[in-house]
């Protein structure tokens, strides 16, 4: 492994994908070829039931910019992210789905709303989702549930496709379901969020992995957890360092 962290590191939990991947990776090398920056891409299984381990060493003898990480089993979609973020090495972290739903083509744009500087965390808000109507009911229910129990303004939470600067991910408290609750959770750390527009594209291979009853339920039974997190919450901000006492110590007595 280079001894030089990397600029970007992209994070992507993988279950059941053997088909996406290797049109996902390719995708990722296109998008980022012409950025003036190094990165990694750490691919995270979850205990995946086909070939997806298998055809990420293949690629990953390919290019070693590729990192691969393994659940002994499946864990959950937080999980696999809380891997991802405890190994990734770049200072800005891009989070996406392997089901290719999520286009890499966005992730420049993600890259370039946060070097505006005015935010440390981009969330993508899929336009025209090429989902079935009850995940996009289903979605929608549990995104204002959210919202309203939460106190925030979040237009997609469920899109993956993200961008964070590394330092509002660290030490943050991750438990099964959290994800659903990311950007809430890097505010709470102090990060500043925005959205942006981002293409969503239908499923090519394999099946859904969420549906009204893990997605709507799921959310919904999370929030008290979220609630309570609040409540407890330790803001970061709220120390500053002083600076050191001017002028020499004081003389000791004897002296």
């Amino acid at each position: 492994m280079p001894s030089t962290p990397p600029d970007l590191s992209l994070v992507v939990p993988v279950f059941d994908e053997e088909e996406s991947l290797p049109r996902l990776v390719e995708e990722i090398r296109t998008a980022l070829a012409p950025l003036a920056l190094t990165w990694e891409l750490l691919l995270v299984d979850d205990g995946s039931r086909d070939g997806s381990l298998a055809v990420m060493r293949e690629l990953a003898a390919a290019d070693p910019r590729l990192r691969l990480f393994a659940h002994r089993r499946n864990a959950g979609q937080t999980a696999a992210l809380a891997s991802g973020f405890r190994a990734a090495r770049g200072g800005v972290i891009v989070t996406l789905d392997a089901d290719l739903q999520n286009d890499p083509a966005d992730i420049p744009r993600l890259l370039d709303r946060l070097a505006a500087g005015d935010c440390d965390c981009v969330s993508g808000v899929r336009q025209q989702r090429q989902d079935s109507w009850v995940r996009r009911l289903s979605s929608r229910i549990a995104n204002a549930v959210r919202n309203r129990a939460t106190g925030e303004a979040i237009t997609d939470v469920g899109c993956s496709l993200k961008a964070y600067r590394r330092e509002f991910l660290d030490h943050l408290p991750l438990f099964d379901g959290m994800h659903r609750f990311l950007p809430t959770l890097v505010r709470w750390n102090g990060a500043r969020l925005c959205e942006i527009p981002v293409s969503h594209r239908p499923r090519r291979f394999g099946v859904a992995k969420y549906g009204i009853g893990n997605r709507l339920f799921r959310a919904l039974a999370d929030l008290g957890a979220v609630r309570w997190m609040r409540r407890r919450w330790i803001d970061p901000r709220n120390v500053a360092e002083l600076p050191p006492a001017s002028g020499a110590p004081p003389e000791q007595p004897g002296r």
